[in-house]
Order: structure tokens, then C-alpha cells, then sequence
């Protein structure tokens, strides 16, 4: 793996960070081109992408550090923002907690739609979650269970076993993603459909992805993730079919 690019004195690129990196930079294009169509200031799109993602990673970071780092919080607590260690000390649903606040109130601040917003953002909340994926395999976190399989790759920060790649199963599945919501959003019924297909689409990818994964909380053959993704997926299913009839004047 190749968690560091460039190494020059104290100057370090992260293969993690750079991917990040790249994934905002297309996310603030892709979404101000879809602002401008929609009639919004494409200044906003720049606005809720930078929230995003340093509510994301923040709330990332920090979910993490409680699950998995809670005496090194309660003694150290600046190592809740060296990231300059380390990319790989972060959890998904912690960032969806930490972006999903800021942005609320970002909304509410500009009189925005909520659904009106996240249709034109889940696209690319895909692309960059498939993006950033490829940070982790080369960062070589977020790696598989163990496998005898001629899909096995060996991530030597943690052993010499062959391990599922299944950081790039998760970036193939959210790249196929992005490109059925860009396929959808031209052709959405009501407003929100192609942020809970987003929904729907990441809790059944992420549910089987899990049973590949190497996790550390576990309950008997399910993992938090298992919980966390099906309780996403009942939420989506509840909202896919209020709006849906509401859409169709039931």
C-alpha cells in the first residue's frame, strides 16, 4: 500500500487525503453545474460541499476515536485532529452525524429545501464516497476479512494474509451508483427520490459489503454496520413511500 505519496521533510501527501482532495474538487464542479440549472446561486453549492466534508471528516474522526480511541480522546484530545497521522481513524456513520447538522442549518439559514438540496448532492456524495474508497485501499484501511481467494490482497500495515479488497468493492459499487442517480435525477418523480434511492442503494450495497470486512464490533454474525444500514434502509423505504403517494396525490 501507499498511504504516503510524497514524503519531503516534514511535507507529507497522503494517498487518503489527496483522494479527498480530488473528490471535492469534482464535487464543487459537478454541483454548481446542477445549481446553475436548477436556478441557485452556484455559491451555495460551494458552501454545502465544504460543510460536507469538514462536518463529515470531523464527525468522522471523532464517532471513531469514541468507539475505538476513547481513553487516547480523554487524555489527549488534540489527537482528535491529527490527520496528519493518519487518515484511516474515521467512521462513516459519524460523519453523516457531523455534516448532516451544519448542513440542516445551512438549509433553514437560505430558505432551501431539504430534499430539493440532497437530490442534487446524492450523485455526487456516491462519486466521492467511491473516490475516496480507492484513498482507503491505498491507505490500506477499511480492508477485508481474510480469504484464500485469488481476489486476496495483502495489506502489509496489518499482516501477511491475502484479505477482500473490499475498499475497491465499495468504490465500483458507488461509482455504478453515481451513475444510475445521474441517470434518475433528469427523471425524478418528486422531489427527494433520488436522495433516498441513494439511501436505499448504499444500505443494501454496505449491508453485504460488511459480511466481507474485518470489524471490530461485533453481534454474533452482524456488525454495527449491519445495524446502522438496515435501520437506513427501513428509513428509506418509509420515506420512498410517503413521498410516492404523495407525488401521485394518494
Amino acid at each position: 500500500m501507499y498511504p504516503e505519496l510524497i514524503h519531503i521533510g516534514s511535507f507529507t501527501v497522503y494517498s487518503w487525503g489527496l483522494m479527498l482532495a480530488i473528490a471535492v474538487i469534482i464535487s464543487i464542479i459537478g454541483v454548481q453545474k446542477y445549481f446553475a440549472n436548477a436556478g441557485l446561486p452556484k455559491e451555495w453549492a460551494l458552501d454545502l460541499v465544504i460543510i460536507l466534508t469538514v462536518g463529515g471528516v470531523a464527525g468522522a474522526r471523532l464517532f471513531y476515536m469514541l468507539l475505538y480511541q476513547r481513553d487516547v480522546l480523554l487524555h489527549n484530545p488534540a489527537q482528535l485532529f491529527a490527520f496528519w497521522q493518519s487518515f484511516s481513524g474515521l467512521v462513516w456513520y459519524g460523519g453523516v452525524a457531523g455534516a448532516l447538522i451544519p448542513f440542516i442549518i445551512y438549509l433553514k439559514f437560505k430558505k432551501l429545501s431539504f430534499f430539493k438540496a440532497t437530490d442534487i448532492l446524492a450523485p455526487f456524495i456516491a462519486l466521492s464516497y467511491a473516490i475516496v474508497r480507492i484513498g482507503c485501499f491505498m491507505a490500506g484501511c477499511c480492508y477485508g476479512e481474510k480469504t484464500i481467494s485469488h481476489w486476496g490482497v495483502i495489506f502489509p500495515v496489518v499482516d501477511n494474509s491475502f484479505r477482500y479488497p473490499t475498499q475497491l468493492y465499495s468504490s465500483a459499487l458507488n461509482f455504478l451508483l453515481f451513475f444510475l442517480l445521474v441517470w434518475l435525477y433528469p427523471r425524478r418523480k418528486f422531489d427527494g427520490q433520488v436522495f433516498i434511492i441513494y439511501l436505499l442503494g448504499y444500505s443494501v450495497y454496505r449491508f453485504i459489503i460488511e459480511f466481507y470486512r474485518d470489524n471490530l464490533i461485533t453481534f454474533g454474525a452482524f456488525s454495527l454496520g449491519h445495524i446502522v444500514t438496515f435501520i437506513l434502509f427501513v428509513m428509506g423505504i418509509g420515506l420512498y413511500y410517503y413521498f410516492g403517494r404523495r407525488a401521485r396525490g394518494l
